[in-house]
């Protein structure tokens, strides 16, 4: 049998096939810049522009993916090495003055601009937003300052991502002998390393709180730095905060929307968040009569008692009617009905995969044909990390010669393997998080753009998030879930009040958990507004805790330094909540009365899918829901889903 490399790429056969690939795209890159600064304007300096960005991309991306999850460490490295050097030179050219004059002679021909169609204008626009950020149009003095920034931010970033990991150590003898087992001891100091959240002593989860989030001084002044110098550069390249910056081209567009989204949605849920904190304190006087206050440590361990005494839903009467051959039976069956794809399984060929398990399966359309490939890399492995992701390995574009480049995504999962007795057995949450990656997968496939720049998943991070979420609902639905769930061993469907109670038991202290997530998003927005900041970010951090979430800031804590998601999603962390409600909205109109109908799964290919990024977001939802949604609509509908369902109410009672 013929040996490829991975994903097929010839030259990625062992480790040192990256220094080839990454020198060939290098070298593909060099021409297309001549060519792109010699090009008269018009419609073929996106296609160069496209194609550039596609050269490096399809080593950076697969790379992105192999530094993560290869088994084979030389692999990993060599995936390593090819990112950063795909990203140094990805910094040259946005502040390579005459690649961008080419691209600015197009955006100022008006007549030529007038000429290109929607997408076309949007992805030059894109474009030259990337060039922007570098300080493209500035003085030679402040391009030089600002491309320094951009180097500053990036290793503040790491540096603070490391920071948020780190455990911290403290002399055991501080702590009570009887939960010191709790915590990985290092000669005289115990190591904490995490909140603890799920343990049910009381006192264990107030230690790990209060030691886990206890302020470093060194990270305190890398967050003050990322936060300056994100502000600095955003001011140096014309806007007033780095959160206008980061949201330009979003759904929200502004901070000012940000801001009122959250404090409308805050407002809407204090009633029940109260109610929800009433609940979790009556549990903790149960159960804890001497110190029955309630403390950010008890919200995630009650919160779970609650469900758990509300709605038995113990995880293990589920998993028999998930296996995962069920399920992805039930994924296929739904995209079939709604919009005639069917997923099949292909067999791979020797060094294309990374793991023998790792399944390839061809995405096929019955009237449109082959659209692209998922790789499933779905079981547990050492050293594979446990986060649940879809990565682009190759995006799809429209090549030089009219065929379509297909795209190529990997899912990741981290689902335990079958074992002599029975299948790989999913539990509810697992099935979900299956369904909430096939939505992003799907929009990979269906994002069928003429650039790779804006294909599939390649659009604003408030708008990613819709097609993923909008799986959750079709997976916590009874009918969708009928069609799939069987017993493994008897064949028995699962029954329809096991699903009910399932979707309630998620209810249950919902308000407070949204409420949270409000507080986060909040805080992100805060930090990256107006600067100088007015106060310390623990003193903000306090105050914001207080305003948006309402159990009581914890002296000598500094949340914010743990909090990662700030260098991933600065000034976006709202993106989850802002997706949350659209897809909410799709559902409720779309597809609650018939989860399988067919023109409303083409409409959603249609208006949500098809564009990928190359289109304004709020456009498409716009087309899908035939109405222009308000931030009331958004927030209305987060609210909505948390009322219970009435009908179950009764059932189960």
């Amino acid at each position: 049998m013929l040996a490829r490399g991975l994903f097929g790429v010839p030259e990625l056969s062992c480790p040192e096939g990256f220094q080839e690939a990454q020198d060939k795209a290098l070298q593909q890159s060099e021409q297309l810049v001549q060519k792109a600064c010699s090009t008269p304007p018009g419609p073929e300096t996106v296609m160069i522009f496209d194609q550039l960005s596609d050269a490096l991309c399809r080593v950076a991306d697969l790379a992105d993916f192999v530094k993560i999850a290869h088994p084979d460490f030389a692999f990993r490295e060599a995936a390593e090495e090819a990112c950063r050097n795909i990203g140094t030179v990805v910094e040259k050219l946005n502040t390579d003055v005459e690649l961008c004059q080419s691209l600015r002679r197009l955006l100022a021909d008006e007549v030529v601009m007038s000429s290109l169609d929607p997408e076309t204008r949007r992805v030059a626009e894109l474009f030259m937003f990337d060039f922007e950020i570098s300080g493209i149009h500035l003085d030679e003095e402040k391009r030089k300052k600002a491309v320094n920034l951009n180097v500053r931010i990036l290793d503040l970033c790491n540096e603070f991502l490391t920071g948020a990991h780190l455990p911290n150590k403290i002399d055991k003898n501080v702590l009570p002998e009887h939960i010191r087992y709790n915590f990985t001891a290092e000669g005289n100091y115990l190591q904490v390393a995490g909140l603890h959240a799920d343990c049910p002593d009381d006192l264990v989860r107030e230690a790990a709180y209060k030691i886990f989030l206890y302020p470093n001084a060194e990270q305190l002044s890398r967050l003050e730095e990322l936060l300056a110098s994100r502000n600095s550069l955003a001011q140096l390249v014309g806007y007033d905060t780095f959160a206008h910056r980061a949201l330009q081209g979003t759904m929200a567009e502004t901070p000012e929307t940000v801001t009122q989204f959250l404090e409308k949605l805050s407002d809407q849920l204090s009633k029940r968040t109260r109610k929800d904190f009433e609940m979790m304190t009556k549990m903790k006087m149960k159960l804890n009569p001497q110190n029955s206050k309630l403390m950010p440590w008890d919200h995630p361990y009650y919160s779970g008692v609650l469900r758990a005494e509300r709605y038995n839903i113990d995880p293990g009467l589920y998993c028999p009617f998930f296996s995962l051959g069920a399920c992805m039976e039930g994924l296929n069956s739904l995209f079939s009905q709604l919009l005639g794809i069917s997923l099949y399984a292909e067999q791979t060929q020797r060094g294309e995969v990374w793991s023998e398990d790792v399944r390839k399966l061809a995405v096929v359309h019955e009237t449109e044909g082959l659209l692209g490939y998922i790789y499933c890399d779905f079981f547990q492995r050492p050293d594979k990390p446990h986060q649940d992701c879809h990565f682009t390995v190759r995006g799809g574009r429209l090549r030089e010669n009219g065929e379509y480049q297909l795209p190529v995504v990997v899912l990741m999962l981290s689902l335990p393997h079958s074992t002599r007795g029975a299948p790989t057995l999913l539990s509810p949450g697992m099935m979900e998080n299956l369904f909430h990656e096939m939505g992003h997968a799907m929009h990979s496939m269906l994002g069928r753009t003429r650039y790779q720049h804006v294909t599939g998943t390649r659009c604003p991070t408030d708008f990613a998030e819709v097609p993923s979420i909008l799986m959750e609902y079709f997976a916590n639905d009874y009918r969708v879930v009928n069609q799939f769930a069987r017993h493994y061993k008897t064949g028995q469907p699962l029954p329809k009040n096991m699903v009910s109670r399932l979707c309630e038991s998620k209810k249950v202290c919902a308000a407070a958990d949204m409420q949270l997530q409000v507080f986060y998003a909040a805080l992100d927005q805060i930090y990256h507004g107006k600067h100088p900041l007015k106060k310390s970010t623990t003193e903000i951090l306090k105050e914001t805790q207080e305003k948006f979430y309402g159990l009581p800031y914890v002296p000598n804590t500094a949340w914010q330094l743990r909090f990662s998601h700030l260098v991933g999603y600065g000034a976006k962390y709202y993106s989850y909540l802002m997706s949350r409600a659209v897809a909410s909205m799709v559902w409720k109109q779309c597809f609650a009365q018939d989860p399988f109908d067919r023109a409303m799964g083409e409409r959603y290919r249609r208006e949500m899918l098809a564009h990928g990024g190359g289109k304004e977001p709020i456009l498409m939802v716009q087309g899908m829901l035939q109405k222009s949604p308000s931030v009331e609509d958004f927030v209305d509908a987060l609210v909505s889903d948390l009322d219970q369902d009435f009908e179950t109410f009764i059932m189960d009672s």
